[in-house]
This record gives C-alpha cells, structure tokens and sequence, in this order.
C-alpha cells in the first residue's frame, strides 16, 4: 500500500476459463475522483487521499485490453471482466493420497493444541475405502452370496484406512504410548450395509485428553476412527506445525469436496454432526479460483480469534479457494430442502463433529459477509469462498 485509502479491491480470477471479475469499490466519500490503472502485473487506484497498488501472484497477469463489461453498481462500486493468464500453482498435498503417508514413522497430534495422540506410528499401508454403499453394489452384481458379508473393513496393525472425512487405525499396537481419552461407552455395533460404519450409539466418542475436542469415535474395541478436521498426521521427524483453525478447517473440507466431486462426480453436499442433523448444505461451483482482495483500513470486518491468525493483520491477501453455494439447516432451517436432498442420491453426506460442523458455518458465514454485497447471493443459496 502506497497511502492510506479507503478502496476496496476484489478480484476473482477462474484458472480454467482464463478470466477475471474485478470490483472496486467506492471511495469512502461519495464523489471522490478515482484514477484507476491496470498492468499486467498490478492495480493502482489514486484519490486525492491516496493510493492503493495492489501487486498480483507471479503466476497471474492481466491483459488490460480485454476490459470489458464495464459498469457501475450503487452501493458495491465498478464492476469489469477483463481476460486473465493464470498457471495453475502447485496442488497441495492431498489428505487422500497413501504415498504421503506411508513413508517412515507418523505421529499422530491433535489440531486444536497438539496434544500427541499416536506416536512414531509405522504405517506400512494406507488404503482409501471404498464409497458407503459399495456391500449393497456386490449383492446386486454377484450372482453367488456375498463374501464380504458380515467381515468388516477394519485395518490391522500398521494400517491406516482412509474414508470421505476420517482416518480408521487399529491402536493395538499403541498400549505404551499417549492414547486418546475414550469417553465410557457401550460396545460398538457394526452395520451390515457398510461393513465399516457405526449404528447411532451413545458414548462412543473420542477425545483428547488436554482440550477434550472431539477427535473421533470408537469402532471396534481396537479401531478408532479420527476425522479429518480434528487429527494431524506428520512425520515423527517434524514438529507440530501451528496452523490456525479456520485456515485448517476450510482447507481439509476444501479438499475433500475437490477429491469427491472428482472421483463421484457429485457437487452437492449435505455437512453432518456426528449427532445425525444436517448443519449445512453445501453446492460446488468450481475449485479453480484465486481470489485477491484489499479491505483497505476498514474496520467493518470482525476477526474471530478462535478461528484466525490474528497476528496476521495485513490489509491484502491471495489465496487459492473453492467457490460454494450454501444453505445453513440450524434451528430447523431449511427443512423441506433437507429433506429433499437426503433423498437425492446425487447428494453425498460428509459426517463431522457438530462443533466443527459449527465452526464451518460461522466461517461461510464470515467470509459470505466480506464479499461484495452482489457477490453474496446466487437464487435462493448464499456464496462463500473456502480457502485451499
């Protein structure tokens, strides 16, 4: 930032279709005098009280020629396409990929203070697991009994088992070391549609015994399954990485919807608590977007210190996100489309604590709040972005 200034800057650039939404917004005096200039490489803004320059990621230029559907929108400011060359930056590490694991010694932390759970775990095989109902689709396609009937999918010594949104791992082997807290508990029942999945059962829950997060729940007397949104896995010669929880959230459920929607080709999501009830209903756009903004000095926008890096207060920022549509199911919200998208079998359930579950809304919710007002709204659904 050259100056103190009062503009507003959103841009939205779509990698695969090489384009860019650009607004800007209004001087904070109504009438102020805007020069406004776009390069390749950067957005200046001068005002009489100063200017903003914005300096875009080195893997995207602007081609200012293509400006075009220039307007302006009373209350959210200049609105313009112009086309944009984009490279696609490098992938993050996937929570579904078994290679990144399955090398050396894993420890196992909780996220939320980093409370070791598993130590200097060897994981000799990490395996995906097959889609929920995957007992049902062997029952109609073999014409002989079915021979996994009655044998669940539960991962020996050594083995991490890896589904939608959670880890299973067996801690037989794990008697000696730090272990979570198992909250008193009646013993698990298996469902026969599954093979791998708990009946509702109370007091089956996971803990941690330093900040009593959720971290999971018990499947067998040697099986537990850890969510993803609660659970690190690094390797044992690594320290435990402070991340920031929103930053964690948003990113985990980033991939996942990505990972899913790739492999099912399913964009519809309904978000669940481990108590059964639908939080929230999420759509996927597109997974391509690098969102630049400037808020300026505002200080409408509120920061959760539970939830961000407060200690990262700059004014700028660009990150890689995927764009949603969303529907919040709290307080008996949106009822009849609950009930019609749990019987959409082109909708898939993702099952995650309901504080967590919380904790995603609340993000939607904040960053819906920071879009532009014509941005935050798509029909009858609000639009959010959530950071990769």
């Amino acid at each position: 930032m050259a100056a103190v200034a009062e503009t507003r800057v959103f841009l939205e650039v779509r990698r695969r279709l090489q384009s860019a939404l650009l607004i800007l917004g209004e001087p904070k005096e109504a009438g102020l005098l805007m020069d406004i200039s776009i390069t390749p490489s950067s957005l200046q803004m001068k005002t009489p009280e100063g200017c903003t320059e914005i300096w875009l990621p080195a893997e995207v230029r602007l081609v200012p020629s293509s400006c075009r559907g220039l307007q302006y929108v009373p209350g959210d400011g200049l609105h313009l396409r112009l086309q944009a060359q984009a490279e696609f930056s490098t992938k993050p590490i996937s929570m579904f990929n078994p290679s990144s694991q399955a090398q050396g010694c894993c420890t196992f932390y909780c996220q939320s203070c980093g409370e070791v759970i598993i130590r200097d775990r060897k994981l000799l095989r990490v395996l995906p697991l097959p889609s929920e109902n995957w007992g049902a689709l062997v029952g109609e396609w073999c014409c002989h009994p079915d021979p996994f009937a009655n044998k669940p999918l539960h991962p020996q010594v050594n083995d991490c088992f890896i589904g939608d949104s959670f880890f299973l791992v067996n801690l037989r082997s794990d008697l000696w070391q730090p272990r979570p807290e198992l909250a008193p508990a009646e013993m698990p029942c298996l469902s026969s549609d599954t093979h791998f999945k708990l009946k509702p059962k109370a007091n089956t829950k996971v803990i941690c015994k330093r900040c009593k997060v959720i971290l999971g729940e018990t499947m067998s007397s040697e099986t537990i399954k850890f969510y993803m949104t609660e659970v690190m896995i690094q390797p044992s010669e690594r320290n435990f990485p402070v991340i920031p929880r929103s930053q964690f959230v948003q990113s985990v459920i980033a991939q996942c919807l990505v990972e899913l929607s790739s492999a099912r080709s399913t964009f519809r999501f309904s978000i669940q608590g481990h108590d059964g009830k639908a939080y929230v209903l999420l759509w996927l756009l597109n997974s391509d977007s690098l969102v630049i903004e400037s808020l300026g000095s505002s200080k409408s926008i509120t920061k959760f210190p539970l939830l961000e890096d407060t200690s990262k207060a700059e004014s700028s920022s660009a990150w890689n996100a995927v764009k949603v549509l969303y529907q919040p199911c709290i307080t008996s919200r949106n009822e009849k489309l609950v009930s019609s998208w749990d019987n959409d079998i082109s909708v898939h359930s993702l099952t995650l604590p309901s504080a967590t579950c919380l904790e995603l809304l609340l993000i939607l919710s904040r960053n819906n709040a920071t879009l532009p007002l014509t941005l935050r709204c798509m029909n009858s659904f609000q639009v959010a972005f959530l950071k990769m």
